[in-house]
């Protein structure tokens, strides 16, 4: 009797979750191979979420998935713990889990697999700028994005209950979809704090500066794009700096290469990425400038046939003369779709396919009913119907890893509670 095929993919962000569901019901539930999935985390949670969290206007608790409920009904195992190592000799992944009042040491465990798949994302790249990882933010995953919304809501209790005629100085560092999302995000939450009992502090008091070292923000959509956003963030009260490179943070001032400064109580660094340090010490795999793998246009990695990478962690230039794919939620979702028919041919043992990327635009949220985009790189989108389109990703997604009947009842419940909830968390 034959040895059932065993697939591990390392990550249970959007793409390795939508992945392992599908496979789950390709591979898994017809018992043709064996479907492993690890995560630290116990809950995923969609990444694009993450500045509605740290502004206080969705509640987390309502949008993350189990692992372990979504591994039994999805035909795939989960495994909870963190990814240290590859021992590519014995084709096993190693990993670390934490400690329990059960088991006070942290354990090192060992998985076997014929195929690894990593997804395992990306973290802010700081760039070795000074003071940056003592006195950021960042919105790497959900805990950040915790921290960042109860120091938000301290500040604004300190300015109310001591000096009212104080400032308060929130400063994003990079305009890139991430940064001009959670700007929008806090200048709406902002007047929601007024509404609910926070109302000794006027709200011009509190001022929100978007930094960008480029000449305009966005510099992945088009002029066109960009320029309307930063006139809709401009109209939201928001203080766009662009061409503005930061030299140096502390706990008080944000200090520039020009010699300028500004004041800021609360910052948070958006300015770049890089893949987790776990790949940067993986020395027999070919990488890149900032330790993405480098993978060819199958995925597989350069350095081994059997390691395959996808998502922000992987370095992909599927065509030679046209530049590397970008962390996009897009890149991801595909190259997942992509890897279920490429899993399903290498357990029959036929030939990989290659890897073939379509642009399907790019939208940004500006605030719950406003948003800005491109459609296959020439259509511009804005207000509403981009809003609505930016919302149908998430609903995708959605249908991606519970199915369309599951997504369409999350929908109807999401419309209601966010009809009758506050709009911001106060706890």
């Amino acid at each position: 009797m034959s040895t059932l095929h065993k697939i591990v993919i390392i990550g249970g962000g959007a793409g390795g979750l939508e992945l392992a569901t599908q496979l789950g019901s390709a591979l898994g539930k017809t018992n043709k191979a064996q479907i492993t999935l690890v995560d630290q985390k116990l809950t995923h949670i969609w990444k694009p979420l993450l500045h509605e969290i740290a502004a206080g206007s969705l509640n987390p608790h309502a949008e993350e998935t189990n692992y372990f409920a979504h591994a039994s009904k999805h035909h795939y195992q989960f495994v909870l713990g963190r990814f240290i190592d590859i021992d590519s000799d014995s084709k096993q992944v190693i990993l670390e889990t934490e400690p329990s009042k059960y088991a006070q040491a942290q354990n090192t465990l060992r998985l076997d697999y014929d195929t690894l798949i990593i997804s395992i994302g990306s973290t802010s790249n700081d760039f070795n700028t000074e003071g940056v990882k003592q006195y950021c933010h960042f919105l790497d995953n959900r805990k950040q994005a915790d921290v960042f919304q109860q120091d938000l809501l301290h500040l604004y209790l300190a300015a109310q209950n001591h000096d009212h005629s104080r400032k308060l100085n929130i400063a994003i560092v990079g305009a890139g979809a991430t940064g001009v999302e959670l700007a929008a995000e806090l200048a709406e939450a902002k007047q929601s704090f007024f509404k609910y009992g926070l109302n000794k502090i006027d709200p011009q008091q509190v001022k929100i500066t978007l930094i960008e070292a480029a000449k305009r923000i966005l510099p992945a959509l088009s002029e066109t794009v960009a320029g309307h956003t930063q006139h809709q963030l401009e109209q939201f009260g928001i203080q766009v700096l662009t061409q503005h490179r930061v030299a140096k943070v502390d706990a008080d001032k944000i200090y520039f290469a020009d010699g300028s400064s500004i004041d800021s109580d609360l910052k948070v660094w958006a300015a770049g990425i890089k893949a987790p340090a776990v790949l940067a010490q993986l020395n027999s795999f070919e990488k890149d400038n900032i330790h993405r793998l480098k993978v060819y246009a199958t995925l597989q990695t350069l350095s081994d046939p059997n390691v395959f990478a996808f998502g922000d962690c992987a370095h992909c230039q599927p065509v030679a003369d046209e530049p590397v794919l970008g962390p996009r939620a897009q890149v991801a979702s595909q190259q997942a779709s992509f890897l279920v028919d490429a899993m399903k041919a290498r357990v029959q043992g036929k030939p990989q396919p290659m890897f073939k990327f379509s642009d399907k635009g790019s939208l940004v949220s500006l605030s719950h009913h406003k948003a800005v985009g491109e459609l296959l790189g020439q259509v511009n989108v804005q207000g509403f119907l981009a809003k609505t389109m930016y919302v149908s990703l998430y609903r995708l997604h959605q249908a991606a890893i519970h199915g369309y009947t599951h997504a369409g009842l999350l929908t109807v419940k999401d419309f209601v509670t966010r009809k009758t909830g506050p709009k911001i968390k106060l706890h």
